[in-house]
C-alpha cells in the first residue's frame, strides 16, 4: 500500500419511519428516498424502520444500477427494519438480535416484536478491511420516568461487545444508527469509551445542518412536538460513530444533516433527520493512530462509566425480580382459587358459578405464569450483562494493581495482544 494512500468514504444514514399503514406518506416518502440515494450515489446507505418487506424491494429494485450489493436484516416477528444498500460487493454478513427488547405486553410501543438487533456487514475496499455496522436501539418513550432504560444499556452494552468480537480482523469500524440515546446518555458513553469510537458530528471539520446536529427537530412535520417541547433544536439521536485500527487513521471531512423540510416537495424523508458523512482514511505510523494514543488518565472516565452501567443493570434486575415475585404469588393464588372452584364444583352447593369462573380463572393463571417466566428471563439477560461488566471491572482493577496499561479505553483488546505475545 503506497504512503499517500487515501480513501475516501461517503456514508448515507437514516431512520425512515416505514410503519406499514400508520406511517404517513409512508409510499411517497420511499420514492423520493430511493431517487435522492441514486442521484448522490453515497458508497453505503444504512437504514432503520424500513419495517415492510415491500418496502425494501421496492429499493433494492429501484436502487440496483447504484448500490448492486443490499441485504435486510429480519428478525423478530414484525422484523429488525435494518437494510443496507452498498455501492461495493459485500464480503460478509451477519446479525446479531438483542437479548433484551422491552415487554410483550407494552403493546402500544411495540419494540418487543420488532426484534431489535445489529447488522454487520464488512467490505473490502482498495485493501482496507471495513466493518460497517446498523443498528437500532430501545426508544425511550418518557425521558423523565424511563421503563426501558436497563434494557438500552444492556442492548449497548451487548452492541459494544459484538463490535469488538467481530472487529478483529478489521481496518476500519464504522456504527450508524438510531440508538435513541442523547450523546450524554449512558450507553453512548458505554460505546465510546469502552469501543472507543468517536462521534461524526464532534469531530467533523465542516458541519452542515440543523441547529446542534439534532436529528429529530420540531421544524419536521411528521414529529411530536409535545415530546420535544423541554428541547427547542430538537434532540441528537441518531449517530455516525467511527474510529480505525491496525495503523490506519479516519477523519470526518464533512457532515451534513437534513433539516426538517424537503425544499422541493415540502415534506421531510422522515421523522428524523437523515445523516451524511464523508470520511477519509488514510495509512499512518501506529503511534499517530488517535485509537492507541490514550493514556493512563482515560482509565478514570471509563471505570466511572462501567460502574454506571453496573449500577443500572443492578436495579433492571431487581425491579424483574419484584416483577416475578409478584406473577409468583399471582399463581399461588390463582391456584388456591382454582382448587376451591373443584370442591364447589364437586360438591354442587354453587355449581354453576364455578364453572362460569373457571375459565377466567385458569386464564389468571396462565397469564400470570407467562408474565412470570418472561420476567426471569429479562433478570437472566441482565445479570449476564451484569457478570460481564463485573469481569471488566474485576480485569480493571488488576492491572491497576500490576501498573498503568497502555490503553485503558480498550482493555479486552489489551488482553488478547498480550496473549498472542505469550
Amino acid at each position: 500500500m503506497k504512503p499517500n494512500f487515501s480513501l475516501r468514504l461517503r456514508i448515507f444514514n437514516l431512520n425512515c419511519w416505514g410503519i406499514p399503514y400508520l406511517s404517513k406518506h409512508r409510499a411517497d416518502r420511499m420514492k423520493r428516498l430511493g431517487d435522492f440515494l441514486n442521484k448522490e450515489s453515497f458508497d453505503l446507505a444504512l437504514l432503520e424502520e424500513v419495517w415492510s418487506e415491500q418496502d425494501f424491494q421496492y429499493l433494492r429494485q429501484k436502487l440496483s444500477p447504484t448500490y448492486p450489493a443490499a441485504h435486510h436484516f429480519r428478525s423478530g416477528i414484525i422484523g429488525s427494519g435494518l437494510c443496507v444498500f452498498s455501492k461495493h460487493p459485500i464480503q460478509e454478513l451477519t446479525q446479531h438480535v438483542y437479548t433484551l427488547n422491552g415487554y410483550p405486553y407494552m403493546i402500544h410501543h411495540g419494540d418487543w416484536f420488532s426484534g431489535k438487533a445489529v447488522g454487520l456487514l464488512v467490505l473490502h475496499l482498495s485493501g482496507v478491511v471495513l466493518n460497517a455496522y446498523v443498528t437500532h436501539l430501545h426508544a425511550e418513550y418518557n425521558r423523565r420516568k424511563d421503563i426501558y432504560l436497563a434494557h438500552r444499556v444492556a442492548q449497548a452494552w451487548e452492541l459494544a461487545q459484538f463490535i469488538h468480537h467481530t472487529s478483529k480482523k478489521a481496518d476500519v469500524v464504522l456504527l450508524c444508527g438510531d440508538l435513541n440515546m442523547h450523546p450524554e446518555d449512558l450507553g453512548c458513553c458505554l460505546l465510546k469509551e469502552w469501543i472507543g469510537l468517536r462521534d461524526a458530528y464532534l469531530e467533523t471539520q465542516d458541519f452542515k445542518g440543523s441547529e446542534e446536529g439534532s436529528t429529530m427537530v420540531p421544524k419536521n412535520c411528521y414529529v411530536n412536538q409535545q415530546e420535544l417541547k423541554p428541547f427547542p433544536f430538537g434532540i441528537r439521536i441518531d449517530y455516525v460513530l467511527y474510529k480505525a485500527v491496525s495503523g490506519f487513521y479516519i477523519s470526518c471531512k464533512s457532515l451534513e444533516t437534513t433539516t426538517g423540510y424537503d425544499p422541493h416537495s415540502g415534506t421531510p424523508l422522515s421523522d428524523h433527520e437523515a445523516l451524511m458523512a464523508t470520511l477519509c482514511v488514510k495509512q499512518s505510523p501506529p503511534q499517530q493512530n488517535p485509537s492507541s494514543t490514550h493514556g493512563p488518565a482515560e482509565r478514570l472516565p471509563l471505570m466511572s462509566v462501567l460502574r454506571e452501567a453496573w449500577t443500572e443493570l443492578g436495579l433492571g434486575m431487581a425491579q424483574a425480580h419484584w416483577w416475578a415475585a409478584f406473577a409468583s404469588y399471582v399463581i399461588g393464588l390463582g391456584l388456591l382459587f382454582l382448587a376451591l372452584l373443584c370442591v364447589l364444583a364437586a360438591g354442587g352447593g354453587a355449581r354453576e358459578a364455578a364453572i362460569l369462573l373457571w375459565t377466567p380463572s385458569v386464564g389468571l393463571v396462565l397469564w400470570a405464569g407467562a408474565f412470570y417466566l418472561f420476567h426471569v428471563q429479562e433478570a437472566n439477560g441482565l445479570y449476564r450483562a451484569q457478570a460481564e461488566l463485573q469481569h471488566v471491572l474485576g480485569r480493571a482493577r488488576e492491572a491497576q494493581d500490576l501498573g498503568p496499561e497502555p490503553q485503558p479505553a480498550l482493555l479486552l483488546g489489551q488482553q488478547e495482544r498480550n496473549n498472542k505475545e505469550q
